[in-house]
């Protein structure tokens, strides 16, 4: 298996199968893979002729300094763990300086107000870091199709307006959360759950099961009401916020439509680790 840690590098390499016209898909992680990085990867490999998968650590998308020295960096069980499902795995695992290039800082988006939602809410200046790197990212690998997991919806909607924006010739490909047995959706941040708060966590995606069938029969405003119930009484989980919204403008509703598409978001302190997920509502 390949491991670029330098750009130019990497180009240089990859300059070799453009030429022969193959297809490149990409997985942008910040490494401590986990089965729903696999499964993101196993969809690129499955769609394109060479797959790019970089393990980054951003330190632009990170609003608290301690979350970012305390977020787990392991290469070389994540590549060992790519070996997995195939060999043939690029891997870009660059310093922040070859990112970056002597100016680690954000660039400022306007992705037409989802960026202020939800996570834009609790983390300031969150979706500039991560329009930024994947920018470069994408200026870097220039692939065909890029793959991001639906746990950060958010997210990928932001992505998708940055490939708008930008007009970057990029494919953006949404994938179905992963979750463990117990409903938990997978995460690089569960490794850092303590046992009983691990046991407590699956509590999270009963609820928004829960809630999606409330959802069928009460409004947004009674359904979030009874999840704020749900988490005040729980002992070991903090809620953070819980809301309903529209798939696309990602703005909190306040009356149903059947024209429309709906999820539930929640974020969730389970000790000092923030978990989020989601669920479409219809």
């Amino acid at each position: 298996m390949k491991v670029f840690s330098e750009q130019n590098a990497l180009k240089t390499h990859l300059l070799e199968h453009k030429k022969q016209g193959l297809a490149i898909g990409f997985v942008p992680t910040m490494g401590a893979l986990h089965k729903g990085h696999l499964s993101l990867v196993k969809m690129a490999l499955k769609h394109n002729d060479v797959v790019v998968v970089s393990i980054f650590v951003n330190p632009t998308q990170f609003n608290n300094a301690e979350d970012l020295k305390k977020y787990p960096r392991t290469l070389e069980t994540d590549v060992d763990l790519l070996k997995t499902v195939s060999n043939k795995v690029l891997v870009y695992a660059p310093s922040v300086d070859d990112i970056y290039e002597g100016k680690t800082e954000a660039q400022d988006f306007d992705f037409g107000g989802i960026e202020n939602e939800m996570e834009g809410q609790f983390r300031h200046g969150h979706f500039d870091g991560v329009g930024t790197v994947v920018k470069r990212l994408f200026e870097i690998v220039t692939p065909h199709n890029a793959y991001f997991g639906e746990k950060d919806f958010q997210q990928l909607q932001i992505i998708k307006k940055l490939v708008k924006i930008e007009k970057l010739p990029v494919n953006v490909v949404g994938c179905a959360i992963l979750r463990e047995s117990d409903g938990l959706a997978m995460s690089s941040r569960n490794t850092r759950l303590k046992p009983e708060y691990r046991k407590a966590a699956p509590f999270i995606y009963k609820t928004l099961k829960t809630a999606k069938q409330k959802f069928g029969t009460k409004s947004a405003k009674q359904v979030a009401l009874w999840v704020e119930r749900q988490f005040a009484a729980n002992k070991l989980l903090k809620l953070e916020y819980f809301t309903i919204a529209d798939s696309e403008t990602l703005k909190s509703i306040e009356r149903k439509s059947v024209k429309k598409k709906y999820r539930a978001f929640i974020a969730v302190y389970a000790d000092d680790v923030r978990l989020i997920d989601n669920i479409a509502l219809n």
